[in-house]
């Protein structure tokens, strides 16, 4: 009995030890160099990154609330992935489309003939790649809309990602944040939970993770990073706040970075808009910091494929 006891002690322990979170650092060379860049920035900026790596990170106001813009298309991507997990939806299901949906900015399903059909994979990859807003606002109904969505996100553990728009008894916050809300860190922990195959299931997390590694818009953070890199992303632009999120899978090891602004002064949609900027350099020192013996630096001439791209 005595034996039996101590072997389910022992094994409690571990298990207990297993689940207990790594001891966050920060990382004090790289939060120097972030805030240097940023310190000069005319509107509200929050930053989190975390070396998946060694667990060091850097907070700059990374519990603070930002608009999502378009990386709402993040919980709802969840949200449609849940359904198909429970069976509700099918990740193949056949759609027709109607171009009373249709809806304006980012995206190419807007120019679609009514009455072609598509399928739930198409929305969704049209959602991340493209941004695209039409499929995006169905993928929300599909999911069930807003409210049902929030439930989702508060059953992952998220408290401030939520989808305001079309939302009912969200109409004031969505006057003040537009069609969603979350924190920098809020973010990128979802990234790294995708990275890990720990969200809804692991096939799920694995098949939304390489959907988020398809981007179109590889010309703010992703403009930093070498080529041939896997990078999984999703960026949010509206006049006053530009944000982006993105994971590394780095050479010497993954990185997650979450960049989100308010409040900004610069809201040109010129590639050389003060944000834009910014998120192209801090990309890139974060990659030259954790990757010193694989430094990346843009080639000549990398700016003309910036111009005239207006997201």
């Amino acid at each position: 009995m005595t034996i039996k006891r101590t072997l389910i002690l022992l094994t409690f322990i571990l298990a207990c030890s297993i689940r207990l979170p790594a001891q966050t650092t920060t990382d004090k060379q790289l939060e120097s160099s972030i805030r240097e860049l940023a310190m000069s920035f005319q509107g509200d900026i929050g930053i989190y990154i975390k070396n998946l790596k060694t667990g060091a990170s850097v907070e700059i106001n990374s519990d603070s609330i930002f608009p999502t813009a378009s990386i709402v298309k993040i919980p709802i991507l969840l949200a449609v992935f849940d359904k198909i997990e429970k069976g509700e939806l099918h990740y193949r299901e056949p759609l027709i489309y109607r171009d009373s949906i249709k809806y304006g900015g980012s995206g190419i399903m807007q120019f679609f003939k009514d009455s072609t059909q598509t399928d739930l994979s198409t929305l969704i990859a049209l959602m991340l790649s493209y941004s695209d807003n039409t499929t995006s606002l169905w993928n929300q109904a599909l999911a069930g809309g807003g409210a049902q969505i929030n439930e989702v996100m508060e059953q992952l553990g998220y408290n401030n990602t939520r989808v305001n728009s079309r939302t009912p008894g969200r109409e004031s916050i969505w006057e003040k944040y537009g069609w969603g809300q979350t924190t920098p860190k809020e973010m990128a922990d979802i990234l790294e939970r995708l990275n890990n195959k720990e969200l809804i299931s692991p096939a799920a997390s694995e098949q939304m993770y390489r959907l988020l590694s398809n981007t179109f818009y590889t010309d703010y953070a992703l403009a930093g990073i070498p080529a041939g890199i896997n990078v999984a992303s999703k960026q949010g632009m509206v006049d006053a706040s530009r944000s982006e999120v993105f994971l590394v899978n780095s050479p010497q090891g993954d990185y997650v970075c979450a960049i989100f602004t308010k409040n900004n002064k610069d809201q040109r949609w010129d590639h050389d808009n003060e944000v834009w900027v910014l998120t192209r350099k801090i990309s890139n020192l974060i990659w030259n910091h954790f990757n010193p013996t694989q430094p990346y630096l843009q080639p000549e001439g990398f700016e003309k494929y910036l111009e005239g791209l207006s997201y």
